[in-house]
């Protein structure tokens, strides 16, 4: 099979750049359904831009490729072995090129190992089946909406919902809830895939499956399809929105599937999936390895990109945009509140999971007094002559910090932080009495970003890998918004209060 590893690797690509049509045309009528000049509207015009950006540049939609999980399907008689270690050698070539992001980190040591190579990665699932061609489907999710899976075992009782019995109105309460629970942090609005029964480790991979699914099927059992239905209809009155701003468009798709489970054991199992649905599968000839045709490439679907801010002031009262050079003073953050929309130039450093970890211990090699921390791991590509280039760079799930944030605001004199998802209640204390505040970026938006870093200043810590990296990046017209200010309010706060709000109301039973 000579052409085998460069289709593979084209199938990498085009996962990484190249948004399917099905999720294109969700993200575009979500965008159509959002009130005009909210944040939810802006995330969503940013959204569109991001979409058309990486298919331009052929760079990554999201700088956190995931973790690379293949489903593959060969006749029978075909060597699996070659097939597996195409894969393997198309991953590393893929990351070599900076289609995909180094994530491949030894659980013990904390070890990169470069390449996305290592025990367990990529994930590869093998099944034979009677056709004459291979089968390869390929799903990169990211580790902000991985982490925001969740599972439930039946019976229990939910916030908000009360008691979930062991029948479809308590899976109904099941994926409501993890909608809820998710919040902005995996990068709302996403999609679901549901998987009821099996075991606590079937449960989860019958959920991923679903993700396989196209976003406008229906499914073949009339029960599911109503409740599929249903779903969409319910988690989108839940007024989370996208990147849990608030909002009409919370839940993008909603899939569910369901096997066999033991009489002790009746789990629900939900996989949760950011806008950037990114999944992509091929046809094979079995004998050459060439690509006969994609799987959800059944047409062309342009983004819409009308601008979203044409609004009325009456929608946008006191919504402010505000330019902020690096080194920040304290006097310009306490002027800023909620809903600000701030434009950053100077410096900024980039700060995740080891760094914080180390500062909390250690000093800092550049000074951070008055800066700013970018919770980012971003892809980096190293020019000829030695010189580091962005090639994405959207902000990480910032709520993995919160242990350290409030302690290192203080230590350093940080002033702005910026991530996606929001902090809690210790980094919010933080920034009212140190004088700092939270800057929400757009989850996903990594070709959007890379356009604003104009250099690459230096590195440190690379011996954490480049995502753990702190990468020093000056920047010009780098836009978030402030989200948790020096005042003591947080919207991320006050939004997960109103939707919890919203969740009770649909605790009487639905489903019979």
């Amino acid at each position: 099979m000579e052409n085998l590893k460069q289709s593979i690797l084209e199938l990498i690509t085009d996962t990484s750049t190249n948004l399917p049509p099905d999720v294109r045309r969700a993200v575009n009528a979500a965008k159509l359904n959002e009130d005009l000049g909210t944040r939810a509207a802006l995330s969503l015009a940013t959204i569109a831009q991001n979409i058309v950006m990486a298919e331009e540049n052929v760079s990554p939609i999201c700088q956190d490729t995931g973790m690379p999980t293949f489903e593959v399907k060969t006749p029978v008689g075909v060597n699996q072995l070659i097939i597996k270690k195409a894969i393997k050698e198309a991953i590393a070539e893929a990351t070599k090129t900076g289609k995909l992001r180094s994530n491949s980190v030894d659980s013990l040591t904390g070890h990169n190992t470069g390449d996305n190579l290592g025990p367990g990665t990529p994930v590869i699932h093998f099944e034979q089946w009677e056709e004459d061609e291979i089968e390869i489907k390929l799903i990169l999710k990211g580790g902000g909406c991985e982490n925001k899976n969740i599972q439930y075992s039946l019976p229990c009782e939910l916030e908000g919902l009360g008691k979930v019995g062991r029948n479809l109105d308590g899976i109904r309460k099941c994926i409501l809830h993890a909608v809820y629970q998710a919040q902005g942090q995996g990068c709302s609005a996403g999609f679901i895939g549901v998987g009821i029964g099996g075991d606590r480790t079937s449960g989860y991979a019958l959920a991923k499956h679903q993700l396989f699914r196209r976003v406008d099927d229906v499914n073949p059992n009339p029960d599911l399809a109503k409740l599929e239905d249903y779903i969409m209809e319910t988690a989108n009155q839940l007024g989370i929105g996208t990147m849990g701003f608030g909002g009409n468009a919370t839940l993008l798709g909603c899939k569910i599937g369901v096997e066999n489970r033991l009489p002790a054991s009746f789990f629900v199992s939900v996989a949760y999936n950011c806008w950037a649905f990114r999944r992509q599968g091929v046809r094979l000839n079995a004998e050459t390895g060439e690509i006969l045709r994609y799987l959800y490439k059944d047409e062309e679907v342009a983004m819409d990109l009308t601008p979203a801010a044409a609004a009325s002031e009456a929608a946008q009262p006191e919504r402010r945009e505000v330019v902020l050079q690096a080194p920040i003073s304290e006097e310009q953050i306490r002027s800023l509140r909620v809903g600000d929309v701030v434009i950053i130039n100077g410096e900024m450093h980039t700060g995740r999971d080891a760094l914080h970890s180390y500062l909390m211990e250690n000093d800092c090699p550049v000074d951070l007094n008055g800066g700013i921390i970018y919770h980012c791991g971003p892809v980096m590509l190293k020019d000829e002559a030695g010189e580091w280039h962005v090639k994405a760079a959207g902000p990480t799930t910032s709520i993995r910090e919160e242990p350290y944030q409030g302690e290192i605001i203080k230590k350093f004199g940080i002033r702005a932080v910026i991530g996606k998802g929001g902090m809690g209640a210790k980094t919010l204390k933080a920034l009212q009495e140190h004088g700092a505040v939270y800057l929400n970026a757009i989850g996903g938006a990594a070709q959007y970003y890379a356009e604003c870093l104009e250099k690459v200043e230096g590195v440190d810590f690379l011996e954490f890998g480049i995502p753990e990296a702190m990468w020093h990046l000056r920047v010009k017209g780098f836009a978030a918004i402030v989200t948790m200010d020096a005042h003591g309010n947080s919207l991320h706060a006050d939004v997960e209060k109103s939707s919890l709000e919203k969740l009770a109301e649909f605790a009487a039973p639905v489903f019979k």
